[in-house]
Parts: structure tokens; C-alpha cells; sequence
């Protein structure tokens, strides 16, 4: 196989489209999500316009045994991944204690529990092999708290540190975690957080101009990556200074319906 990269959350927006990209590099692919038709489509594309060899592998990764299941099925098959991008997660509009507590853990169990479970697994056989690279699809979210998707923000300031970390850990060792934190894009993220009509989804990036920013940031080893320059000097140089009560009267005010 050539530089084989797992894709999870790759049936549709930013998770395709690091797929296709990943594919007009002459890259192979282990594709994963719980949408078998979307992914039997986006295999016949790739190996249709880049001769690659691509992989799909069904799976709702907030399962309890997801990540194993998948980690078996790539080693069954004797294959060596290059790339593991964490991408599959979701949000849910609402004050916390109105929200369905099952649908908070389940958000948890996914962008949480299942990202961690793939990368210790995977960033062991990537040691073991000399080398890897890792990308974890967080969000500007993970650089505040989130009045109106407190779980949700809580889960990328998660994979926020968690991303910074393992690279520490795993750099010289050959292998180096990024960590992509994009600002809102144009998926069907806003609909299934039902964040439609919320000042947070106005306007926002296509999902392959961030796919490609992600995805070369993740090749030159950068840490922590933001697809916009403004939004970027913001959370780094504003947010961190702006008095705390400011900020979450503001994030929750963009949130509201």
C-alpha cells in the first residue's frame, strides 16, 4: 500500500474531502463512518480517477467497541497506516441540563473516548514502524467555553490539549500529532447541532479549503493549526486577555436562537 491514510467520519464535508486529497497524491485509504452507501461512492470515485486502493470500513466509532473492531480489521488485513486522521465528531445545540443527558455522552464516547482509543492504538504501531503522522480534527471551540454547546467545546479544548501532548511525547520518536482547529464550515455540522439560524454558522470556509490546510499542515508537522489568519490572531492574542464573563456572554449570545 501506498502511504496509507485512515480517514474517519469520511462519508461527507471535511472527512471526503481529506480523503480526495489525501487520493490526488497517489495515497491509499482506509475510509470509515456509519454511512455505507456514501462511502461505497466516495471508494468508487478515488479509485476510479486516482488508480489508488481504498478501504471502507462501516463503523459507528462511539460504539464501545469501535475502535477495536477497526483496529482488527486493518491489522487482519496486514496493513501499515501512515496517516490517521481523527475526524468523525458532532455538536448539540442547548443548555446542558435541557439536553438529553445520553445524546451528551454519546457526543463524549465520540469525539473523546473513540479519538483517543484510535491514536494510542495506531501512534504504537506508527512507533513501531519508524514513523507516522497524526491529525486531529478539533475546532476553534477548544479555545473557550461554550454556553449553548457546553459539552461540545469541552470535547475540543479536549483534543486541543490532547493533540499537543502526544506530539511532545511522540515527536522523537518519529511520529507528530497536529492538531486542526478550523472556525465554523460549510457542512452539515450547523443541522445536525441544530446551530441553524445561530450568528455562529453565518458564513464560514468550504470543507476543502480546510481538508487542504489541515492536511499540509499535518505534513510539515505543524502543532496546532487555524485555516483562518483573523480568526487565529483572535484566539491567540484577544480571548486569552478578554475578561472571562465577557467572553462566555458573547460565545453564548452567538449561540442563541
Amino acid at each position: 500500500m501506498a502511504n496509507l491514510a485512515l480517514i474517519t467520519g469520511a462519508s461527507v464535508g471535511i472527512g471526503r474531502e481529506f480523503a480526495r486529497y489525501h487520493a490526488s497524491k497517489g495515497g491509499d485509504l482506509i475510509i470509515t463512518a456509519r454511512r455505507k452507501a456514501e462511502l461505497n461512492t466516495l471508494k468508487k470515485e478515488l479509485e476510479d480517477k486516482h488508480s489508488v486502493s481504498v478501504y471502507v470500513v462501516v463503523a459507528d466509532l462511539g460504539k464501545e467497541d469501535a475502535a477495536e473492531k477497526l483496529f482488527k480489521f486493518v491489522k487482519s488485513k496486514k496493513l501499515k497506516v501512515d496517516i490517521l486522521i481523527n475526524n468523525a465528531g458532532f455538536g448539540g445545540h442547548g443548555v446542558h441540563i435541557e439536553r438529553d443527558l445520553s445524546a451528551e455522552f454519546s457526543m463524549i464516547d465520540l469525539n473523546v473516548k473513540s479519538l483517543v482509543a484510535l491514536t494510542h492504538k495506531f501512534a504504537n504501531e506508527m512507533v513501531k514502524n519508524d514513523g507516522g503522522k497524526i491529525l486531529n480534527v478539533g475546532s476553534t471551540a477548544g479555545f473557550m467555553p461554550g454556553p449553548n454547546q457546553a459539552v461540545y467545546f469541552a470535547t475540543k479544548a479536549f483534543v486541543n490539549s490532547f493533540s499537543q501532548a502526544i506530539d511532545q511525547e511522540l515527536r522523537d520518536k518519529g511520529v507528530t500529532c497536529t492538531v486542526l482547529a478550523p472556525g465554523f464550515v460549510k457542512t452539515e455540522f450547523a443541522e445536525v447541532a441544530n446551530l441553524e439560524g445561530t450568528d455562529l454558522v453565518k458564513g464560514g470556509a468550504t470543507p476543502q479549503s480546510v481538508a487542504k490546510h489541515g492536511y499540509d499542515a499535518m505534513m510539515k508537522g505543524k502543532l496546532v493549526t487555524i485555516n483562518e489568519m483573523l480568526l487565529g490572531f483572535a484566539l491567540n492574542w484577544i480571548v486569552p486577555f478578554a475578561p472571562r464573563r465577557l467572553v462566555l456572554s458573547i460565545v453564548q449570545k452567538m449561540q442563541a436562537k
